[in-house]
């Protein structure tokens, strides 16, 4: 589970131009860049650890490469477009020929925030929040400058036919295109575009029944002349259909009836990729540092190379074996976010190193989660029957390929292996120390003498979140599982529901998980459950003394800690879709719940204030009783979470849905308004920054770290020097798995018919 920043991606936006409405699908020209700072880190590695990172990173640039056949139709041109054009041409000599062309600087500058937008998010959809972006310039400008660029000199039909695939869709601000979504609800390369919400859930019961994990999965249904769907479900590997050695995967690789339906399980999904991506994980393997690291990645290769969910979690095993290493990695089909059924994993690989100063006060938050699980508000049979000491470090990002890059991650996601073999947290701190930079005049809903205070502590009060939302939040709590053998892990006789004084009525049956059995509010509802233990555990003296902070100052932490959080629930209204009735982003719809739950506790202890800014326009204050935390918040806080826990552990999907759905409803009902002060958040909102990431260079057996400027320029030359020795390739690669699958989404306009 990865953990974004809480606030930092919004400020001040009323200086945007053109109306509200529009500034949601464009990145404005002056967004924030930054460049990731790992120079010491990697000047720390040694030369045979330089070479395992190395070989890590490629292998996670290649897999990353996937997330646009993840994301929408069109993406994967929109790369090879993009690529081809910044190869023949750097952003400053291709400045020359756009603005010769008749491009205004403000217009060449937001073409290049565009490209860098879409390189951060790999697709041309924000991966926090699920929006379509598109260029803030005119079409016929930028196709002047694309078809009169040195990319077209040089390969006149391939530039050509490249911007006459993607163009319209490139601008296309059509409902349906403007969020990613199922059905009528959105686009997504998940499934088909025909697929409903219905479909996913008879593919998920199939799946269910046949044992297969949907994480490196898609969903293509074609329907016969008669009108019947069948259904493809397609693994990601490197074999495809042709016979290979008896595996694990290949007796699964047939046809079945399910309810009436044909289902076809098949493989090879994005094989190209990841044949990219085992050739590197077997190079790694050479500079392992033990046998835990090359036993994982011989089970990753197995995984990647078969299709093998099964094979990823043995690596995974040996993974949270591997305690403590100098260089950290992870990869694979990782987070659910971005599906919106909730269970098929985005690609993601990462790989950093430990910063051992900040890992040293993790490791004592560690030293003390057992005592500190047992002030959680739940009873001791719904926590977990034995912690396993997790590893938890602070990390400095060298390379982390996806959508997007977290700010902390607790992994793995798969639920049996959380429950008995345990888990590993980190903290990315290079990443954190990106996300703090705020400005004073960019700080949004605040009260004025808040403000400094905010700047002041946010860092370390952020760091005490992640830390206690990490460990203890997704690191607590039991589920109920009777397995296949019709065993329980929980004694029925003697466990009671503390929420209604009764024994245990429901629980996960064998093959059921967290994320299959809540399917679309699983990842939020989670996020929920972390964040509000954070919130409800920085109360705890010894919590805040293991950070260093004492009397005042640890008053002022949990104050801001508790501040920034309903500050962010007042900014997660941006992620809300009010057509559609639907949050597009876990951890912000998380947020607001908890700020309700906190406006619900009432005796003032948060208000939001309606009011209007110095420019004249509409603007909002959030007020936090700092004296009523302790006496009303943590009362409220403690209740919210026992439900939480209760319902999660008891697999109770109803009344989850119902607490969860009921405190995550928009309305424009008094006293708060929230529809209404939706519109003051888009007013005010900020880009969330672009983060620019160094390469690393085999020069004859030394690796050298190549930096970037922070700028969109800089972004982009990042990429276009990221596949020196296999660029155009790459892009014929894409582009070939985008059109062999491109009648599944044709006539994007047309919605599939039945329940979306």
């Amino acid at each position: 589970m990865g953990e974004p920043e809480a606030g930092s991606e919004f400020a001040n936006g009323a200086a945007a131009a053109g109306p509200m409405a529009d500034t949601q699908y464009i990145l404005p020209n002056d967004i924030g860049v930054s460049s990731l700072d790992c120079r010491e880190a990697f000047r720390l590695l040694s030369p045979t650890e330089r070479l395992y990172a190395h070989h890590l990173s490629r292998a996670a640039w290649y897999g990353g490469l996937a997330v646009l056949l993840q994301t929408s139709p069109e993406a994967p041109y929109i790369y090879a477009l993009l690529s081809r054009l910044f190869r023949a041409q750097d952003p400053d000599q291709l400045r020359q020929h756009a603005l010769a062309e008749g491009l205004t600087e403000e217009e060449y500058q937001a073409f290049l925030v565009y490209a860098a937008g879409v390189y951060s998010n790999m697709g041309n959809y924000k991966s926090f929040g699920d929006t379509k972006f598109v260029p803030n310039l005119p079409k016929e400008k930028l196709e002047q400058v694309i078809l009169g660029s040195e990319a077209a000199q040089q390969h006149p039909e391939e530039v050509r036919g490249l911007w006459q695939t993607c163009g319209e869709l490139m601008f296309s601000l059509e409902p349906r295109l403007r969020h990613l979504g199922l059905g009528k609800e959105g686009i997504t390369t998940y499934f088909s575009g025909n697929c409903t919400m219905e479909d996913a859930k008879l593919a998920q019961d199939f799946l269910d029944s046949q044992n297969l994990s949907a994480y490196n999965t898609r969903l293509f249904k074609e329907v016969d002349g008669e009108g019947k769907p069948h259904y493809e479900v397609r693994l990601a590997s490197v074999l495809g259909s042709e016979p290979s050695l008896d595996s694990e995967m290949t007796s699964k690789l047939k046809s079945y009836e399910f309810r009436g339906s044909p289902f076809q399980v098949t493989r090879g999904d994005y094989a190209p990729i990841l044949q990219k991506v085992v050739e590197q994980l077997e190079k790694a393997k050479v500079y392992a540092a033990n046998s835990h690291q090359g036993q994982m990645l011989a089970q990753y290769i197995e995984s990647f190379t078969q299709g093998s969910i099964e094979a990823h979690k043995r690596g995974s095993r040996f993974w949270i074996q591997d305690k403590g290493p100098i260089v950290e990695s992870y990869i694979g089909f990782i987070e659910s976010y971005r599906d919106p059924f909730g269970s098929r994993g985005e690609f993601e690989g990462f790989v950093a190193v430990v910063n051992k100063a900040m890992s040293a006060k993790f490791e004592r938050l560690v030293a003390s989660a057992e005592q500190l699980l047992k002030e959680l508000p739940w009873p001791p049979a719904f926590e977990k029957d034995k912690f396993l000491t997790p590893d938890f470090t602070s990390l400095d990002v060298l390379t982390f390929a996806g959508s997007g890059i977290p700010a902390g991650i607790n992994i793995p996601n798969y639920d049996d292996l959380r429950q008995t073999e345990g888990f590993k947290n980190v903290s990315l701190g290079n990443v954190l120390a990106v996300a703090y930079a705020t400005q004073r005049e960019k700080l949004t809903f605040l009260e004025e003498d808040d403000k400094d205070l905010y700047i002041l502590w946010k860092g370390p009060s952020f760091d005490v979140q992640v830390g206690l939302h990490e460990l203890l939040g997704h690191g607590s709590g039991k589920l109920f599982v009777q397995d296949e053998k019709g065993a329980f892990n929980f004694d029925q006789e003697t466990v009671i529901n503390p929420e209604t004084g009764e024994q245990i009525q429901s629980w996960y049956r064998s093959g059921e998980t967290w994320d299959s059995k809540f399917s679309t509010i699983a990842s939020s509802y989670e996020e929920c459950r972390a964040e509000s233990v954070g919130l409800y555990l920085c109360l705890h003296p010894e919590v805040l003394e293991i950070f260093g902070f004492e009397g005042a100052d640890a008053e002022d932490v949990i104050y801001v800690n508790w501040l920034n959080m309903v500050r962010a629930g007042l900014l997660a209204l941006e992620f809300y879709t009010p057509e559609a009735s639907n949050w597009r982003q876990a951890h912000m719809q998380a947020r607001f719940v908890i700020l309700r739950v906190l406006l619900e506790a009432g005796e003032g202890l948060v208000t939001i204030t309606p009011t209007t800014g110095s420019d004249g326009r509409p603007d909002a204050r959030v007020r936090l009783d700092r004296s009523k935390i302790r006496s009303v918040g943590k009362p409220a806080l403690e209740r919210f979470l026992r439900r939480l826990q209760v319902l999660k552990s008891t697999g109770d999907v109803a009344g989850g849905r119902a607490l969860y759905e009921g405190y995550a409803a928009v309305t424009d009902a008094p006293p708060e308004c929230f529809l209404t002060l939706r519109d003051t958040v888009l007013l005010r909102k900020e880009s969330r920054k672009l983060i620019v990431q160094p390469n690393t260079r085999l020069e004859d057996s030394d690796v050298q770290l190549l930096e970037y400027e922070a700028s969109a320029a800089g972004l982009i030359r990042s990429f276009s020097e990221r596949f020196p020795e296999d660029g155009p390739e790459l892009e014929e690669i894409l582009t070939q798995l985008a059109t062999a699958d491109a009648r599944f989404w044709k006539g994007p306009s047309e919605a599939p018919s039945g329940q979306a």
